[in-house]
């Protein structure tokens, strides 16, 4: 006897229940909270295949684009998540997957995630938000405060402020670099006479009015494609952002932008923004903020500082000062879900003025109205969720020096894994950290040596296979799922210039530990050791 597969009914009483009965601790939702809540890591490590499935063969699992005309029990639905998309998930947590920015989070961050996403508050209004509008204030002035340091006073004039904002929440840095390159051609572009400003008017009637043939965005080689979108977005057009050479550190040459400047102005076009990067991307090195503070000040242009990598570092009283000058930024992005241990989703960026929002400030009589503290006002989001309460609970829970404690050690850990790698003659480290990332790849001690003293087309030629190698190491090490590393491609002096392919970590996860770090090059070397096509053909190569 068989027995039948219970079907559920969508009815006024069922569809009732799955608004007011929560599931019973026995049933499948009901244990698996039980074992997030008790040990998530551990949950995790049961439920996340380690070696990989190709993506290919898991979007047969999402095939259907039909929307069910059947409905599901909670726990029949609950089963089929564990084993088609939880299974196939990136174990991020994991102490052994430093390619990216995420990380493990505090177990706190688990209930209360809960209680926000209950909740369910709407911060565009205060009609929908209540209470966390406030908070979310808050928080803008503490990390306004974090960045600007300005006293007491200050804060109590400008944090609750209905007709002023100190800075935007938004879902990440993107959103953010947007909101502040919005902020500063408005501000740039405002109302002057009988012209009422680029946000009504437009680009071209805008540099029509002030005489302008052009405006430009100037940032280093290593700053994020969000600057692109955001040129994009307004008007302003992705060629017009314009990327200034580094030096061997990645950090903006100082004295090729002012040039570019000189030249932009020459030639009838205005520097509208100059973006200083407090943490780049790819390696997580930070431009002389000071010094661009000051050349932005000299053609009279906004100066925005994208610290969505490294702006946490500003917890840290001992790192701190790598980020001297940001204070001088007319506005700074951070990204708290990256080194502040918040899930994803909380980015934001504060402006040094208080008044600088005003320039972007927009009101519909439903919903945003003038003389309110309603937030939307002054986002580029309308609906956005409390996300502001995850950071508002980590820096009072983990507190500064909590946090400096965090940053502190990742730094350290990275510097670590960069002496780690130096010690072993058959590992390149290509870019020295300076927060909690590096780039290095496996390059056998002869062939560095052959390197050195080979011509450029020889080097060329070595290259192209050594990048096969990274490739080849990279993926057979993210397929056999112990451990993960991304990869990248960057500009390295000694080689003329030329784009390498290379390993790249961040150091962010509190459970990473050394003893990780070494099995993560020992597994790296023996991968290299069974490529039969690429390592043979580059010690042939040097070796005939």
């Amino acid at each position: 006897m068989t027995n039948k597969k219970r079907v559920a009914q969508a009815t006024p009483e069922s569809l009732h229940q799955i608004f007011t009965i929560p599931e019973a601790p026995d049933s499948t939702l009901g244990r698996i909270e039980a074992e997030i809540s008790q040990n998530l890591n551990g949950f995790l490590g049961n439920h996340i295949v380690a070696t990989e499935k190709p993506l290919i063969e898991i979007e047969k699992d999402f095939a259907d684009s039909k929307i069910p005309e059947q409905p599901q029990y909670v726990s029949d639905h609950t089963h089929h998540l564990l084993d088609k998309l939880i299974s196939q998930s990136v174990h991020t947590s994991a102490p052994s997957f430093i390619g990216h920015m995420t990380s493990a989070l505090p177990y706190f961050v688990l209930p209360l995630s809960k209680l926000m996403t209950g909740l369910n508050q709407n911060l565009v209004k205060i009609e929908t938000s209540k209470a966390f509008t406030p908070l979310e204030r808050q928080v803008l002035g503490m990390m306004h405060r974090m960045v600007y340091q300005q006293d007491d006073g200050f804060y109590n004039e400008w944090m609750h402020s209905a007709a002023h904002s100190l800075g935007a929440f938004c879902s990440g840095g993107t959103v953010a670099n947007i909101t502040a390159l919005w902020v500063a051609r408005n501000n740039l572009l405002k109302a002057d006479g009988d012209f009422t400003g680029v946000g009504k008017e437009g680009l071209f009637k805008s540099l029509k009015h002030y005489g302008y043939d052009d405006v430009a965005i100037l940032v280093s080689e290593r700053g994020h494609y969000s600057l692109k979108k955001a040129a994009d977005i307004l008007g302003i057009g992705r060629d017009n952002v314009i990327a200034i050479k580094t030096d061997a550190n990645n950090r903006i040459d100082c004295k090729a932008l002012a040039q570019e400047c000189a030249r932009l102005e020459q030639n009838n076009i205005k520097v509208m923004t100059i973006v200083g990067v407090a943490g780049t991307t790819e390696t997580g090195n930070i431009d002389p903020l000071r010094e661009m503070a000051a050349i932005a000040k000299q053609f009279n242009c906004h100066f925005h500082v994208d610290a969505a990598w490294g702006g946490a570092t500003l917890l840290s009283n001992k790192y701190r000062s790598l980020l001297d000058g940001v204070e001088l930024a007319d506005s700074v992005t951070i990204d708290a879900h990256k080194q502040m241990y918040v899930p994803m989703g909380a980015g934001l960026v504060v402006f040094k003025n208080p008044e600088s929002v005003a320039s972007i400030e927009h009101h519909a009589e439903y919903i945003l109205r003038k003389g309110s503290k309603d937030l939307g006002s002054h986002t580029l989001e309308g609906s956005r969720p409390g996300m502001a309460m995850m950071v508002y609970a980590s820096m009072h829970i983990i507190s500064r020096p909590g946090y400096e404690l965090l940053v502190n050690q990742s730094i350290e850990k990275a510097k670590y894994f960069a002496d780690l790698i130096k010690a072993d003659d058959d590992f390149e480290l290509v870019s020295e950290p300076e927060l909690c990332l590096l780039t290095y790849r496996y390059v056998p001690q002869i062939v560095q040596q052959f390197l050195q003293t080979a011509e450029p087309a020889q080097q060329e030629e070595i290259n192209v296979i050594l990048d096969k190698l990274t490739k080849f190491i990279q993926k057979r090490q993210r397929e056999a799922g112990k451990s993960f590393v991304s990869r990248t491609r960057i500009e390295v002096g000694h080689y003329h210039g030329r784009k390498v392919l290379v390993f790249r970590v961040v150091l962010a996860n509190p459970l990473t530990t050394e003893d990780i770090l070494n099995e993560v090059l020992t597994e790296q070397k023996l991968l290299a050791a069974e490529s039969l096509q690429f390592l043979p053909q580059v010690l042939s190569k040097v070796l005939k």
